[in-house]
C-alpha cells in the first residue's frame, strides 16, 4: 500500500512538473482545422506525376503526446490541399502485414511511442491482446518490423514524426533505418532551429536563419552516432538548458531533421514538433508537405551521410 502511494505522488509530481514546461493543449475542432488549412501550401513544390497514397500511423503505448490527432490532421490537411496525397489514417498494427503496407506510397510514424523494457509497440499490443508465450509473440512482432523494413528497402517511404523515433527504441536496425534512437529530452523550451545547408531543396521554405518554436529538445542514441544521414534542421547544444547531469554538451550541434535512402526507398525524420501550435508556422507546413514528396520519390536532393 506504500508502494502504491509513494509511486502515485511521484506521477502527480512528475505530471505536474511536466505540464509546468508544456503549452497549454489546443483543441482539435473546426475553428483549429480552418486556420491550419488557410496558411498550408496550396501546391507542391515539386511535380509529381499522380496522387500518393500515404498511411497515417498514430498508435501509442507509450507516452501520449497530446499532438498527436493534430499532427494526423495536418498531414491530411497538406495533402489534400496540394492535391499529391490521398492520407489513411490508423491505429492497427494490421497496416504492417505484407499485404496491407504494399497498399501505400508512404507510412508516417505519427509519435508511436512505445513502453517498458522492450520499447516495442510491436511486442505491447501483441501482449496486450493474445494468450500466445511471449517467444511466441516477440516473433511476431519481430516480423512486423521486418515488414517495415523491407518494406522501404523496396521502395517504400517512411516519415517519422517527433516521438516516433521510440516506436521499436532498442532496436538496432530500426535505429539504422531511421538513423538514430530517441536517448532524453530536457524540459520544454524555446528553441533556435537553424538550417544545416541552406541550398538544399527541402529547406527552402525555412529563412537562411531558420525559425525559433517551443519544443522539446531531443538527443538521441544508437545509429545516431553513426552519422548515416543528411541532416536538414539542427540546434547548438550550446543553447539547450537542462541537459542531462553529467552528460551536458556544450559545443556542436544536435540535429533535429534529417532524411537518408534506405535500399529504394527514402527515410526522413523531423523532431518538431510535440506542440500544434507550431504548425500555425506556413513554413513548417510546407516543410513537411516537401518532406512528404521525397519520401515517395518525388525529390532529388543531396543524400550524402555526415558520417562518410
Amino acid at each position: 500500500m506504500k508502494k502504491t502511494l509513494f509511486y502515485g505522488i511521484v506521477f502527480l509530481l512528475s505530471s505536474h512538473f511536466a505540464c509546468s514546461q508544456s503549452l497549454p493543449n489546443v483543441e482539435l475542432n473546426e475553428d483549429w482545422t480552418q486556420k491550419i488549412t488557410e496558411i498550408a501550401p496550396d501546391k507542391t513544390s515539386f511535380p509529381f506525376e499522380k496522387k500518393k497514397k500515404v498511411l497515417v500511423f498514430s498508435l501509442h503505448t507509450g507516452f501520449n503526446h497530446w499532438v498527436i490527432p493534430h499532427s494526423e490532421e495536418m498531414i491530411r490537411i497538406i495533402g489534400e490541399k496540394s492535391g499529391a496525397f490521398e492520407v489513411i489514417g490508423s491505429k492497427d498494427i494490421k497496416e504492417f502485414e505484407k499485404k496491407n503496407l504494399a497498399k501505400y506510397d508512404a507510412v508516417v510514424l505519427n509519435n508511436t511511442c512505445s513502453i517498458g523494457d522492450h520499447r516495442n509497440l510491436f511486442w505491447d499490443v501483441l501482449k496486450a491482446n493474445t494468450e500466445k508465450d511471449s517467444a511466441s509473440l516477440m516473433k511476431e512482432a519481430k516480423s512486423l518490423e521486418s515488414n517495415l523494413i523491407n518494406y522501404v528497402k523496396k521502395g517504400g517511404g517512411l516519415m517519422v514524426l517527433h516521438g516516433g523515433n521510440t516506436m521499436l527504441n532498442n532496436s538496432w536496425d530500426f535505429s539504422r533505418l531511421l538513423g538514430g534512437s530517441f536517448d532524453y529530452h530536457p524540459k520544454q523550451q524555446d528553441i533556435h532551429v537553424r538550417i544545416e545547408n541552406p541550398s538544399h531543396p527541402l529547406v527552402q521554405a525555412f529563412p537562411a536563419d531558420g525559425f525559433t518554436h517551443k519544443d522539446e529538445p531531443y538527443f538521441y542514441k544508437n545509429a545516431y552516432e553513426e552519422g548515416d544521414f543528411t541532416p536538414l534542421l539542427y540546434f547548438n547544444n550550446s543553447e539547450i538548458e537542462s541537459q542531462r547531469k553529467g552528460s551536458e554538451k556544450t559545443d556542436g550541434k544536435t540535429y533535429v531533421a534529417w532524411i537518408r535512402p534506405e535500399g529504394k526507398g527514402k527515410v526522413m525524420y523531423s523532431s518538431p514538433s510535440h506542440n500544434a501550435q507550431s504548425y500555425q508556422n506556413p513554413d513548417l507546413l510546407q516543410f513537411f508537405l516537401d518532406g512528404l514528396q521525397y519520401v515517395v520519390g518525388d525529390v532529388e536532393c543531396d543524400e550524402t551521410p555526415i558520417g562518410k
